[in-house]
């Protein structure tokens, strides 16, 4: 009896491929139930409330806030319906912050994670300094100034609102976040590493996270954000390397191009 060993070996090639398309579908299926959940980072750490704040060294920002309808409703006061069987729409959400005083540039659609409906929204601060003109932002003090050769950047985030959540699953592991995108290189800062799962966090060096129990929030234990940067950004710094780099390029082809035919010109 004969075996047909290149059938078998074709054969095993065909599982191969069908299963890596398999997991391809399977890591694709994964990433966006992730990402539908509400997941801060597809491995990372999750919060009940998320600021993300990216500086720039004019003094503007964009800020990106991640936070379930209760958080929003407990901590910010806003007229939400925080039940999760509630019908709130992308455009409920923008009206709320809008009447709030807030330049809103985007808001997602609403989604449901841990028996909670999650919003995201950002929004655009022309002066970090007078960012408490949106009242989502107001229960922080703020200041950006030059001192000497650095900038600083201070934010104590203050008392909550107060308002009435309902009744929310939370089991007293829930996260608040305050997370920084420095523009430039970091010459100072105040995050420290906690106890108890709560820590606080840099990222590449120029991404800073501030971390709180939801619990300390709504106790109004305040969260203090200080930070010293350079002036002059890391992307403007990138960018005058790479132009004097093709300048200097630029000359040195030059000289050769004129050297050559100089050389070759026949002597008179």
């Amino acid at each position: 009896m004969k075996t047909d060993l290149s059938a078998g070996a074709g054969g095993e090639g065909g599982y191969d491929r069908h299963s890596m398309r398999l997991f391809a579908r399977a890591f694709v299926a994964a990433t966006l139930a992730c990402a539908l959940a509400g997941c801060t980072t597809m491995f990372g750490r999750e919060y009940e409330y998320e600021e993300q704040w990216t500086l720039s060294t004019d003094g503007s920002a964009v800020v990106v806030l991640d936070a379930s309808v209760p958080a929003l409703v407990a901590l910010r006061g806003l007229s939400l319906n925080p039940s999760p069987t509630a019908r709130i729409e992308a455009a409920d959400v923008r009206r709320v912050f809008e009447a709030a005083g807030c330049d809103v540039q985007h808001v997602s659609q609403p989604w449901i994670h841990r028996a909670r409906r999650f919003v995201q929204v950002r929004l655009i601060v022309p002066d970090v300094r007078r960012a408490g003109t949106c009242g989502v932002l107001a229960w922080s003090s703020y200041a950006f100034d030059r001192e000497g050769s650095v900038l600083h950047y201070h934010q104590v985030v203050g008392a909550p609102a107060g308002g009435n959540p309902g009744a929310p699953k939370w089991d007293g592991r829930e996260l608040v976040a305050i997370k920084l995108h420095v523009p430039s290189r970091v010459r100072y800062h105040n995050v420290r590493r906690l106890e108890d799962g709560v820590v606080g966090d840099i990222e590449r060096g120029n991404i800073l996270t501030w971390e709180s129990r939801l619990s300390d929030r709504l106790a109004g234990t305040p969260i203090d954000v200080d930070v010293k940067m350079d002036p002059q950004s890391i992307l403007n710094q990138t960018l005058w390397l790479f132009g004097g780099a093709f300048l200097a390029a630029a000359i040195v082809m030059s000289g050769l191009i004129w050297w050559t035919v100089r050389r070759g010109r026949p002597a008179r």
